[in-house]
């Protein structure tokens, strides 16, 4: 594949992508039972609600877009699905013994190619899901990030912090498949030595990304002595204190449980609400 048409993947679309196979183009009904997933698709979660959904359109109106499959490598008696495999399992659900494809010849880049931008054009794959894609086109395909960056249309920092999500650990990237965490939060996680305890604090707690960006602030301090490390029940107090007034709020609290209560503000409002909230408490 040359360079221009590498820049031009996503936005053109995947009926581009078809043009630069050999495509039969005679319309194709096959057995439903002759096609098997994708095995380059990034889709890993097919959302049951969605799959309800179009199960119930596919039962009224049968497949209106026909399912983009080649010739398995594996299996020569099967189809491949190289796009659509959400109606496939759709059709099954609906008792369809037939479907309408279109049958194409594409080797295993092409393949995972198609599949990359007809779910990131969709928006449809999760975060995790987004990112195995790029990771796969730069593992077995010899991609570069810049190289993914131009095909899939998007910045080459996009590419990056993308890839990073692979490095949490698995408790945490099973909350974000699950869709417990979303993409915001999980940036916020990367590289953080306690990631699960943040990640679940986060999910216990219902915090919005911003709330969890102060959440983390009080862990980030990684080259504290051993003696200065907080009690970790004194951090969830912490918090627990700076979501209730909205302000940034620690807690210092020595041996003797003496110590003192920072609230930072920005402006005089906010020092006014500061004041307003310890009033209400006299």
């Amino acid at each position: 594949m040359d360079s221009n048409k590498i820049k031009k993947g996503l936005g053109r679309g995947l009926s581009s992508l078809i043009g630069e196979t050999k495509v039969e183009t005679q319309k194709n009904q096959l057995p439903i039972s002759d096609l098997i997933p994708n095995k380059y698709q990034p889709r890993k979660i097919f959302e049951e609600n969605n799959l309800n959904e179009l199960t119930n359109s596919i039962k009224e109106r049968g497949i209106l877009q026909p399912i983009i499959v080649r010739k398995s490598n594996d299996d020569k008696s099967k189809f491949e699905i190289i796009a659509g495999e959400r109606r496939w399992i759709a059709g099954q659900r609906a008792g369809l013994h037939n479907v309408p494809v279109v049958i194409t010849e594409a080797d295993d880049l092409k393949s995972l190619e198609f599949a990359i931008v007809e779910n990131v054009q969709r928006h449809d794959l999760n975060p995790l899901e987004e990112a195995q894609g790029y990771k796969k086109l730069i593992d077995e395909f010899s991609y570069d990030q810049e190289k993914v960056s131009k095909f899939i249309g998007k910045s080459r920092s996009h590419i990056t912090n993308s890839l990073r999500l692979l490095s949490l650990p698995a408790e945490v990237i099973k909350l974000i498949e699950t869709q417990r965490l979303t993409a915001g939060h999980a940036k916020i996680l990367v590289g953080l030595d306690n990631a699960n305890f943040i990640a679940n604090k986060i999910v216990e707690n219902k915090l919005s990304v911003r709330k969890a960006e102060n959440f983390v602030k009080l862990f980030r301090n990684k080259r504290q002595k051993p003696n200065n490390i907080k009690d970790i029940n004194i951090k969830e107090l912490e918090i627990s204190v700076s979501n209730k007034v909205g302000l940034n709020v620690e807690i210092k609290n020595k041996k003797n449980n003496k110590g003192k209560i920072i609230f930072e503000y920005k402006d005089l409002d906010q020092l006014n609400k500061i004041i307003d909230i310890i009033k209400s408490n006299y």
